[in-house]
């Protein structure tokens, strides 16, 4: 990791309290990111590695790993502080958690797990969506929270009559450390509608959805979802026990204040600073998502569309892909061990520089290569499961340049279905920024990213550090009275370098020849899924 614009204060920060640290549960790993009283430089990082787990037909994580990772992170994070400035740090000015959105973590009166956590991967919520959908007028995606709890109302589940608390990840890591039944209004827009004018949860949509479940649950919806709040809100303090929680030396001080537990699509926006009204940003990872920030109500509902808000409650176009750069990275592993097993091994970094730039070399339209990255269904793809393929016609040119772009279009395949239908809606981008480890690579995805897009964009120097970075910011606006827009512009990135790169025509036009293909192989997809 490169320190940002090393300001010389940095243990006077950290002896001082005059830090915030953010800690985000992603789904390959969980990052921690501690932050000075300048809130661009990043002062140690730290981070665990963990996976998703397919049981019983749903993917989920078990919940003592979610306290593992957290602990592990904030380890190597303290471990890092101590290498780098020679003390270890056991209070911070503030405290932001952040974790995928969406999915089902349902509890008792007791606080007991009622099943096993439900994440956002899953696709088997397809009735209650579109229940939902019909019933409220706007598009109630499969990994919504409130697709899979009325899933389990249409299903007679044993543990609904026992629900007293549903919530997100975020959500209940935040409720662990703080007591408190919160959640920043970005994650709570994947739980259920939010009205934009009040920043809270959609007062019609609530009472449309009351009489649709009736006496099925075993309290008012309201009751047991959490309460709402905007960046900058007070969202409780770090309990003894939550301190003990983080972490077990018992060397963390309790009493720090946190701010309220956001989403990663919220602290994506953060990140990338757009927050703001034709802003977008695009985040890669397992998943890749796209957020637009809208200056004006869509006006049909889409499938490909879900309508969520930034971290201050403005309305945002989202289109969710549920799988991203996975398949990417299980290619790279291969060439990892090729290298290795001829005598020639390469770090992880090195052979994704090598693959990447030889893309640049490919055909602009992949040589008619086609690659599918779908390890899980893909709701905007019509699919319920996923079937990785990689697929090619005899007289397609095979070469390691054009399977290797292929690949990487095959990442911002299904993205660029979903943002063609912004795009036919109207909606207008002055700016579109990318965050996540396949950016790394200086250049390469980012400017097949701008060809699929048919706009800029842009890569900012802290992006690096994504959304564990983004909610550690969120920490340190933590009272501010200015909005979270002037914030971001005026105190973090006024002075960020940023490297924008506009669509190449030539790329432009060879990743529409690809989107062509992409959207008639579906059927192969389809049929894959049907047949393996």
């Amino acid at each position: 990791m490169t320190l940002r614009r090393s300001s010389g204060n940095e243990r006077a920060d950290i002896l001082a309290g005059r830090t915030s640290l953010g800690i985000e549960l992603g789904s390959t790993r969980i990052k921690a990111c501690l932050i000075g009283s300048d809130a661009t430089e990043v002062l140690a990082t730290g981070s665990f590695a963990w996976e998703n787990r397919l049981e019983d037909g749903l993917w989920t994580y078990a919940l003592d790993e979610v306290w593992q990772g957290l602990q592990a992170a904030l380890a190597d994070l303290v471990a890092d502080a101590h290498d780098r400035y020679g003390i270890r740090p056991d209070s911070f000015g503030a405290i932001g958690i952040s974790a995928m959105m969406h999915g089902y973590l349902a509890f008792d009166a007791a606080g007991e797990l009622l099943v096993p956590f439900r994440t956002w991967r899953n696709t088997n919520t397809g009735t209650a969506a579109a229940e939902l959908t019909d019933l409220l007028g706007v598009n109630i995606p499969l990994r919504w929270s409130i697709a899979h709890l009325h899933q389990a109302v249409v299903d007679s589940e044993a543990h609904v009559p026992q629900l007293d608390f549903v919530t997100t990840l975020a959500g209940y890591v935040h409720w662990k450390l703080t007591g408190e039944r919160v959640l920043g209004v970005g994650d709570a827009s994947g739980m259920f509608p939010i009205d934009s004018a009040t920043c809270d949860y959609d007062e019609r949509m609530l009472q449309a959805y009351g009489s649709l479940a009736g006496d099925r649950l075993p309290a008012p919806l309201p009751r047991l979802l959490p309460a709402v709040l905007p960046a900058g809100a007070a969202a409780g303090a770090l309990t003894a026990e939550g301190a003990k929680l983080l972490d077990p030396t018992g060397a963390l001080t309790p009493g720090i204040p946190l701010c309220p537990p956001e989403g990663d699509a919220g602290t994506g926006m953060v990140a990338t600073n757009s927050v703001a009204p034709r802003t977008g940003n695009v985040s890669a990872g397992t998943s890749i998502f796209a957020m637009v920030v809208l200056e004006h109500p869509l006006a049909g509902i889409h499938h490909e569309l879900d309508l969520v808000t930034t971290p201050a409650g403005d309305a945002v176009a989202m289109v969710h892909c549920n799988n991203g750069a996975s398949e990417l990275a299980a290619w790279a592993g291969l060439f990892t061990r090729f290298a290795a097993a001829a005598g020639h091994p390469l770090g992880d970094d090195a052979v994704f520089e090598a693959l990447f730039g030889e893309a640049l070399q490919g055909d602009a339209d992949a040589g008619g290569l086609l690659a599918y990255n779908h390890l899980a269904g893909e709701p905007i793809a019509g699919l319920t499961e996923g079937r990785p393929l990689f697929v090619r016609t005899p007289d397609s040119a095979f070469t390691l340049a054009n399977f290797m772009r292929a690949q990487l279009y095959g990442v911002f395949g299904t993205l660029a279905l979903g943002m063609q239908v912004l795009a036919d809606e109207g909606v207008g981008l002055d700016r579109m920024f990318a965050h996540g480890g396949m950016f790394r690579t200086a250049g390469v995805a980012q400017r097949f990213l701008a060809g699929a897009l048919g706009a800029p964009v842009a890569v900012g120097e802290l992006a690096s550090e994504g959304g564990a970075w983004g909610i550690a910011v969120l920490a340190s606006y933590l009272g501010r009275d200015e909005s979270l827009h002037a914030y971001l512009d005026e105190s973090v990135f006024a002075t960020a370098s940023v490297s924008t790169v506009d669509p190449d025509p030539a790329d432009v036009t060879g990743f529409a020849t690809y989107l062509d293909r992409y959207r008639a192989g579906l059927r192969i997809e389809a049929a894959a899924t049907t047949a393996l």
